[in-house]
Protein backbone atom coordinates (compact mmCIF):
# COMPACT_ATOMS: atom_id res chain seq x y z
CA UNK A 1 0.00 0.00 0.00
CA UNK A 2 3.20 2.30 0.29
CA UNK A 3 5.82 2.12 -2.04
CA UNK A 4 8.35 4.56 0.12
CA UNK A 5 8.15 2.35 2.64
CA UNK A 6 7.96 -1.30 0.91
CA UNK A 7 11.46 -0.21 0.07
CA UNK A 8 12.78 0.51 3.55
CA UNK A 9 12.38 -3.48 3.90
CA UNK A 10 10.36 -2.09 7.07
CA UNK A 11 10.16 -5.36 9.81
CA UNK A 12 6.37 -4.88 11.34
CA UNK A 13 4.51 -3.90 13.52
CA UNK A 14 6.55 -0.85 14.21
CA UNK A 15 5.89 2.48 15.21
CA UNK A 16 7.59 4.81 13.03
CA UNK A 17 8.41 8.48 13.82
CA UNK A 18 9.24 10.90 11.61
CA UNK A 19 12.00 13.35 13.43
CA UNK A 20 11.53 16.15 10.79
CA UNK A 21 7.90 16.39 11.82
CA UNK A 22 8.95 16.42 15.57
CA UNK A 23 10.99 19.07 14.64
CA UNK A 24 8.38 21.29 12.95
CA UNK A 25 6.20 20.63 16.01
CA UNK A 26 8.62 21.79 18.36
CA UNK A 27 9.48 25.03 15.85
CA UNK A 28 6.05 26.13 16.40
CA UNK A 29 6.06 25.30 20.39
CA UNK A 30 9.89 27.31 20.38
CA UNK A 31 7.96 30.25 18.44
CA UNK A 32 5.00 30.20 21.01
CA UNK A 33 7.53 30.25 23.94
CA UNK A 34 8.72 33.05 22.62
CA UNK A 35 6.15 35.58 22.24
CA UNK A 36 3.91 34.84 25.62
CA UNK A 37 6.88 34.18 27.72
CA UNK A 38 5.70 30.63 28.60
CA UNK A 39 7.88 27.93 29.62
CA UNK A 40 6.78 24.90 27.51
CA UNK A 41 7.53 21.39 29.13
CA UNK A 42 6.75 18.05 27.30
CA UNK A 43 4.32 15.87 28.94
CA UNK A 44 5.83 12.17 28.71
CA UNK A 45 2.46 10.82 30.02
CA UNK A 46 1.48 11.61 26.73
CA UNK A 47 4.42 11.70 24.43
CA UNK A 48 7.56 9.75 25.38
CA UNK A 49 9.10 8.38 22.14
CA UNK A 50 12.76 7.65 22.89
CA UNK A 51 14.09 7.99 19.48
CA UNK A 52 12.43 11.50 19.91
CA UNK A 53 13.63 12.59 23.24
CA UNK A 54 17.33 13.50 22.44
CA UNK A 55 15.57 16.56 20.45
CA UNK A 56 12.71 17.65 22.54
CA UNK A 57 15.03 17.81 25.43
CA UNK A 58 17.17 19.74 23.96
CA UNK A 59 14.74 22.16 22.64
CA UNK A 60 12.17 22.53 24.99
CA UNK A 61 12.23 23.65 28.79
CA UNK A 62 11.84 20.54 30.43
CA UNK A 63 9.70 17.76 30.80
CA UNK A 64 6.60 17.12 33.47
CA UNK A 65 6.39 14.06 34.83
CA UNK A 66 3.79 11.54 36.30
CA UNK A 67 5.85 9.93 39.30
CA UNK A 68 9.28 8.49 39.74
CA UNK A 69 10.06 6.63 36.70
CA UNK A 70 9.21 9.22 34.42
CA UNK A 71 11.31 11.49 36.83
CA UNK A 72 14.12 9.52 35.78
CA UNK A 73 13.32 8.84 32.13
CA UNK A 74 13.46 12.27 31.83
CA UNK A 75 16.56 13.16 33.76
CA UNK A 76 18.24 10.43 31.88
CA UNK A 77 17.00 12.35 28.41
CA UNK A 78 18.89 15.01 29.65
CA UNK A 79 15.76 17.76 30.26
CA UNK A 80 16.71 21.00 31.31
CA UNK A 81 13.86 21.16 34.27
CA UNK A 82 11.32 18.10 35.34
CA UNK A 83 8.18 18.93 37.14
CA UNK A 84 6.71 16.10 38.86
CA UNK A 85 2.62 15.45 39.90
CA UNK A 86 0.92 12.46 41.02
CA UNK A 87 -2.13 11.97 42.50
CA UNK A 88 -0.11 10.58 45.35
CA UNK A 89 3.04 9.75 46.08
CA UNK A 90 4.47 7.26 47.38
CA UNK A 91 6.43 7.65 50.61
CA UNK A 92 9.02 5.23 49.40
CA UNK A 93 9.52 6.83 46.38
CA UNK A 94 9.73 10.47 47.31
CA UNK A 95 13.38 10.50 48.36
CA UNK A 96 14.41 9.76 44.60
CA UNK A 97 11.76 11.77 43.30
CA UNK A 98 13.46 15.24 44.96
CA UNK A 99 16.70 14.30 43.95
CA UNK A 100 15.73 15.24 40.64
CA UNK A 101 12.73 17.46 40.53
CA UNK A 102 12.78 20.81 40.26
CA UNK A 103 9.14 21.39 40.99
CA UNK A 104 7.09 19.22 42.42
CA UNK A 105 2.86 19.83 42.64
CA UNK A 106 0.63 17.80 44.90
CA UNK A 107 -3.17 16.80 44.24
CA UNK A 108 -4.51 17.13 48.12
CA UNK A 109 -3.75 19.33 51.32
CA UNK A 110 -3.17 15.82 52.90
CA UNK A 111 -0.06 15.22 50.21
CA UNK A 112 0.81 18.85 51.21
CA UNK A 113 1.37 18.44 54.43
CA UNK A 114 2.84 15.23 54.48
CA UNK A 115 5.59 16.01 52.18
CA UNK A 116 6.24 19.92 51.80
CA UNK A 117 8.54 20.79 54.48
CA UNK A 118 10.70 17.65 53.11
CA UNK A 119 10.59 19.10 49.38
CA UNK A 120 11.37 22.72 50.68
CA UNK A 121 14.41 21.39 52.50
CA UNK A 122 15.65 19.66 49.31
CA UNK A 123 15.00 22.92 47.04
CA UNK A 124 12.49 21.84 45.15
CA UNK A 125 9.92 24.34 44.12
CA UNK A 126 6.52 23.29 45.75
CA UNK A 127 3.23 23.66 43.62
CA UNK A 128 -0.19 22.70 44.73
CA UNK A 129 -2.89 21.25 41.97
CA UNK A 130 -6.57 22.80 42.14
CA UNK A 131 -10.15 21.88 40.82
CA UNK A 132 -10.99 24.75 38.60
CA UNK A 133 -14.48 22.83 37.94
CA UNK A 134 -14.76 24.02 34.97
CA UNK A 135 -12.98 21.59 31.80
CA UNK A 136 -13.29 21.12 28.01
CA UNK A 137 -12.68 17.45 27.53
CA UNK A 138 -14.91 15.46 24.56
CA UNK A 139 -15.49 12.32 26.63
CA UNK A 140 -16.13 11.89 30.58
CA UNK A 141 -13.07 9.69 31.16
CA UNK A 142 -10.78 12.69 30.02
CA UNK A 143 -13.00 15.49 32.83
CA UNK A 144 -10.54 15.94 35.34
CA UNK A 145 -12.96 18.29 36.81
CA UNK A 146 -16.07 15.90 36.30
CA UNK A 147 -18.14 14.91 39.45
CA UNK A 148 -16.19 12.81 42.13
CA UNK A 149 -12.98 13.89 39.95
CA UNK A 150 -10.08 12.89 42.45
CA UNK A 151 -7.79 15.30 40.81
CA UNK A 152 -6.84 18.90 42.25
CA UNK A 153 -8.31 20.37 45.17
CA UNK A 154 -11.75 22.62 44.70
CA UNK A 155 -12.15 25.91 46.13
CA UNK A 156 -14.23 25.31 49.00
CA UNK A 157 -11.66 21.87 50.53
CA UNK A 158 -9.03 24.62 50.21
CA UNK A 159 -10.50 27.04 52.06
CA UNK A 160 -11.71 24.75 54.44
CA UNK A 161 -8.15 23.39 55.00
CA UNK A 162 -6.38 27.07 55.36
CA UNK A 163 -9.04 27.32 58.30
CA UNK A 164 -7.39 24.29 60.14
CA UNK A 165 -4.30 24.94 58.73
CA UNK A 166 -3.29 28.78 58.03
CA UNK A 167 0.29 28.17 57.37
CA UNK A 168 -0.95 25.59 54.65
CA UNK A 169 0.40 27.67 52.10
CA UNK A 170 3.52 29.12 53.38
CA UNK A 171 6.22 28.16 50.76
CA UNK A 172 4.30 27.08 48.09
CA UNK A 173 5.39 28.60 44.75
CA UNK A 174 2.51 28.13 42.27
CA UNK A 175 -0.66 26.65 41.51
CA UNK A 176 -1.68 24.09 38.70
CA UNK A 177 -4.82 23.12 37.09
CA UNK A 178 -4.68 20.37 34.11
CA UNK A 179 -9.04 20.98 32.48
CA UNK A 180 -8.47 20.68 28.88
CA UNK A 181 -8.10 17.77 26.17
CA UNK A 182 -7.29 18.39 22.57
CA UNK A 183 -8.51 21.99 23.15
CA UNK A 184 -8.16 25.28 21.65
CA UNK A 185 -7.43 28.82 23.08
CA UNK A 186 -10.56 29.30 23.68
CA UNK A 187 -11.16 26.58 25.91
CA UNK A 188 -8.18 27.61 27.96
CA UNK A 189 -9.66 31.56 28.06
CA UNK A 190 -12.93 30.24 29.41
CA UNK A 191 -10.87 27.83 31.90
CA UNK A 192 -8.95 30.71 32.96
CA UNK A 193 -12.16 32.78 33.70
CA UNK A 194 -13.42 30.12 36.11
CA UNK A 195 -9.51 29.81 37.67
CA UNK A 196 -9.15 33.17 38.29
CA UNK A 197 -12.58 33.85 39.93
CA UNK A 198 -12.08 30.55 42.23
CA UNK A 199 -8.48 30.79 43.44
CA UNK A 200 -7.10 34.10 41.99
CA UNK A 201 -7.32 35.47 46.04
CA UNK A 202 -4.15 33.14 46.40
CA UNK A 203 -2.11 34.34 43.27
CA UNK A 204 -0.43 36.74 45.13
CA UNK A 205 3.29 36.16 46.06
CA UNK A 206 3.22 32.96 43.69
CA UNK A 207 6.07 32.72 41.51
CA UNK A 208 4.70 30.72 39.02
CA UNK A 209 1.10 29.14 37.71
CA UNK A 210 0.93 25.81 35.65
CA UNK A 211 -1.69 25.69 33.13
CA UNK A 212 -1.39 22.02 32.20
CA UNK A 213 -1.81 20.13 29.19
CA UNK A 214 -4.12 19.49 26.87
CA UNK A 215 -3.32 22.60 24.38
CA UNK A 216 -3.75 21.15 20.82
CA UNK A 217 -0.76 23.90 20.09
CA UNK A 218 0.13 22.49 16.80
CA UNK A 219 -3.00 20.96 15.33
CA UNK A 220 -4.00 23.04 12.05
CA UNK A 221 -6.35 26.12 12.81
CA UNK A 222 -5.21 26.10 16.42
CA UNK A 223 -5.76 29.90 17.79
CA UNK A 224 -2.02 30.59 18.54
CA UNK A 225 -2.53 34.72 18.73
CA UNK A 226 -5.30 33.79 21.57
CA UNK A 227 -3.01 31.49 23.51
CA UNK A 228 0.30 34.30 23.21
CA UNK A 229 -2.50 36.71 24.40
CA UNK A 230 -3.18 34.50 27.17
CA UNK A 231 0.20 34.09 28.58
CA UNK A 232 1.53 37.71 28.15
CA UNK A 233 -1.49 39.10 29.96
CA UNK A 234 -1.57 36.60 33.17
CA UNK A 235 2.38 37.29 33.29
CA UNK A 236 1.65 40.78 33.19
CA UNK A 237 -1.18 40.80 35.72
CA UNK A 238 0.08 38.51 38.52
CA UNK A 239 4.23 38.71 37.87
CA UNK A 240 4.59 35.07 37.85
CA UNK A 241 6.12 32.23 35.13
CA UNK A 242 3.59 30.17 33.58
CA UNK A 243 4.05 26.63 32.46
CA UNK A 244 2.19 24.99 29.54
CA UNK A 245 2.44 20.72 29.49
CA UNK A 246 1.80 19.48 25.91
CA UNK A 247 2.53 16.11 25.07
CA UNK A 248 0.23 15.31 22.27
CA UNK A 249 1.04 18.74 20.96
CA UNK A 250 4.66 17.58 20.87
CA UNK A 251 3.67 14.53 19.05
CA UNK A 252 1.04 15.18 16.94
CA UNK A 253 1.10 13.73 13.48
CA UNK A 254 4.67 13.01 13.66
CA UNK A 255 4.13 9.56 13.06
CA UNK A 256 2.51 6.46 12.19
CA UNK A 257 2.00 2.52 13.01
CA UNK A 258 2.85 0.48 10.36
CA UNK A 259 1.32 -3.13 10.42
CA UNK A 260 1.19 -5.50 7.85
CA UNK A 261 -1.88 -8.19 6.75
CA UNK A 262 -1.17 -11.67 8.06
CA UNK A 263 -4.80 -13.39 6.14
CA UNK A 264 -7.94 -11.57 4.82
CA UNK A 265 -11.56 -13.76 6.18
CA UNK A 266 -15.12 -12.35 4.35
CA UNK A 267 -18.01 -12.56 6.51
CA UNK A 268 -20.53 -10.24 5.06
CA UNK A 269 -17.49 -7.77 4.90
CA UNK A 270 -13.70 -8.09 3.73
CA UNK A 271 -11.63 -8.21 6.86
CA UNK A 272 -8.02 -8.10 7.00
CA UNK A 273 -6.10 -9.80 10.33
CA UNK A 274 -3.11 -7.37 10.65
CA UNK A 275 0.21 -8.08 13.01
CA UNK A 276 -0.83 -5.26 15.18
CA UNK A 277 -3.68 -4.96 17.41
CA UNK A 278 -6.08 -1.93 18.16
CA UNK A 279 -6.53 -3.31 22.05
CA UNK A 280 -2.92 -3.45 22.51
CA UNK A 281 -1.21 -0.97 20.36
CA UNK A 282 -3.54 1.88 19.60
CA UNK A 283 -5.91 1.75 23.22
CA UNK A 284 -6.94 5.53 22.45
CA UNK A 285 -9.29 4.63 19.84
CA UNK A 286 -10.98 2.19 22.09
CA UNK A 287 -10.87 4.13 24.79
CA UNK A 288 -11.70 8.06 23.05
CA UNK A 289 -13.24 6.23 20.87
CA UNK A 290 -12.02 6.87 17.52
CA UNK A 291 -11.37 5.31 13.98
CA UNK A 292 -7.81 5.53 13.11
CA UNK A 293 -7.03 6.82 9.48
CA UNK A 294 -5.42 4.57 7.02
CA UNK A 295 -3.02 6.00 4.71
CA UNK A 296 -4.45 5.36 1.12
CA UNK A 297 -7.90 4.96 2.51
CA UNK A 298 -10.69 7.00 0.35
CA UNK A 299 -12.53 10.01 2.26
CA UNK A 300 -15.54 10.26 2.45
CA UNK A 301 -16.13 13.27 0.58
CA UNK A 302 -15.00 11.02 -2.76
CA UNK A 303 -16.75 7.62 -2.31
CA UNK A 304 -17.70 7.20 -5.80
CA UNK A 305 -13.35 6.05 -6.09
CA UNK A 306 -13.92 3.34 -4.07
CA UNK A 307 -14.04 0.02 -5.17
CA UNK A 308 -12.76 -2.08 -2.16
CA UNK A 309 -14.23 -2.19 1.42
CA UNK A 310 -12.31 -3.92 4.50
CA UNK A 311 -12.38 -4.07 7.96
CA UNK A 312 -9.16 -4.32 10.07
CA UNK A 313 -8.59 -6.45 12.79
CA UNK A 314 -5.72 -7.55 15.37
CA UNK A 315 -4.82 -11.21 15.63
CA UNK A 316 -5.67 -11.46 19.52
CA UNK A 317 -8.89 -13.25 20.40
CA UNK A 318 -10.83 -10.47 21.64
CA UNK A 319 -13.63 -10.23 19.13
CA UNK A 320 -14.15 -6.47 19.76
CA UNK A 321 -10.41 -6.01 18.75
CA UNK A 322 -11.41 -4.23 15.46
CA UNK A 323 -10.11 -0.62 13.85
CA UNK A 324 -13.34 1.61 14.76
CA UNK A 325 -15.96 -0.65 16.20
CA UNK A 326 -15.52 1.22 19.40
CA UNK A 327 -16.54 4.36 17.86
CA UNK A 328 -19.24 2.96 15.43
CA UNK A 329 -17.45 2.94 11.97
CA UNK A 330 -15.33 0.54 11.23
CA UNK A 331 -15.24 0.13 7.31
CA UNK A 332 -12.32 1.33 5.32
CA UNK A 333 -12.29 1.80 1.54
CA UNK A 334 -9.81 2.08 -1.30
CA UNK A 335 -9.08 2.62 -4.94
CA UNK A 336 -6.85 -0.59 -4.95
CA UNK A 337 -7.50 -4.32 -3.54
CA UNK A 338 -5.80 -4.91 -0.93
CA UNK A 339 -3.73 -8.42 -0.27
CA UNK A 340 -1.94 -10.53 1.79
CA UNK A 341 1.30 -8.83 2.60
CA UNK A 342 0.69 -5.51 2.65
CA UNK A 343 1.67 -2.56 4.40
CA UNK A 344 -1.11 -0.96 6.24
CA UNK A 345 -0.28 2.35 7.81
CA UNK A 346 -2.35 3.96 10.66
CA UNK A 347 -1.79 7.37 10.68
CA UNK A 348 -1.00 9.09 14.07
CA UNK A 349 0.16 6.82 16.61
CA UNK A 350 2.98 7.92 18.25
CA UNK A 351 1.07 9.95 21.01
CA UNK A 352 -0.55 8.37 23.95
CA UNK A 353 -0.40 4.58 22.07
CA UNK A 354 3.87 3.79 22.95
CA UNK A 355 3.36 4.79 26.13
CA UNK A 356 -0.38 2.36 26.98
CA UNK A 357 0.44 -0.34 24.57
CA UNK A 358 0.20 -3.97 25.78
CA UNK A 359 1.03 -7.69 25.37
CA UNK A 360 -1.87 -8.78 25.86
CA UNK A 361 -2.51 -12.10 24.26
CA UNK A 362 1.52 -12.43 24.07
CA UNK A 363 1.18 -9.99 21.00
CA UNK A 364 4.64 -8.75 20.07
CA UNK A 365 5.24 -5.09 21.04
CA UNK A 366 6.06 -3.00 18.11
CA UNK A 367 9.33 -2.10 17.35
CA UNK A 368 10.35 1.74 17.83
CA UNK A 369 11.81 3.20 14.34
CA UNK A 370 12.84 6.72 13.36
CA UNK A 371 12.61 8.04 10.37
CA UNK A 372 16.02 10.66 10.61
CA UNK A 373 16.04 13.88 8.97
CA UNK A 374 18.10 13.19 6.07
CA UNK A 375 15.18 10.05 5.31
CA UNK A 376 17.31 7.16 6.77
CA UNK A 377 15.42 4.95 8.68
CA UNK A 378 16.51 3.47 12.36
CA UNK A 379 15.45 1.55 14.56
CA UNK A 380 15.53 2.21 18.25
CA UNK A 381 14.41 -1.25 20.24
CA UNK A 382 12.98 -4.34 18.66
CA UNK A 383 10.57 -6.32 21.27
CA UNK A 384 9.98 -9.52 21.32
CA UNK A 385 9.42 -12.69 23.36
CA UNK A 386 11.97 -11.42 26.40
CA UNK A 387 9.56 -8.28 26.94
CA UNK A 388 6.37 -10.60 27.04
CA UNK A 389 8.14 -12.75 29.80
CA UNK A 390 9.25 -10.27 31.56
CA UNK A 391 6.11 -8.49 32.06
CA UNK A 392 4.12 -11.51 33.19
Amino acid sequence: MNENLKKLNIETPVYLCDLSKVRSNLNLLKSVAKKSGAKILCALKGFAFSGAMPLVSSELSGATCSGLHEALYASECGFKQIHVYSPAFKESEMEEILKVAHHVVFNSVSQLLLFKERALKAGVSVGLRVNPESSASPVEAYDPCGRFSRLGVRESALKEALGEFPNLLKGVEGLHFHALCEEDAESLERVLEAFEARFGEFFGGLKWLNFGGGHHITRAGYNVKLLVKLVKDWREKYGVEVFLEPGEAVGWQTGDLVARVLDIVKNERQICIIDASPECHMPDTVLMPYRPRIKGEVAMMDFERAKFCYLFGGATCLAGDVCGVAAGFEEYFFEREICVGDLVVFEDQIHYSVVKNTTFNGVALPHLAVLDEDGTLRYIKKFGYEEFRRRN
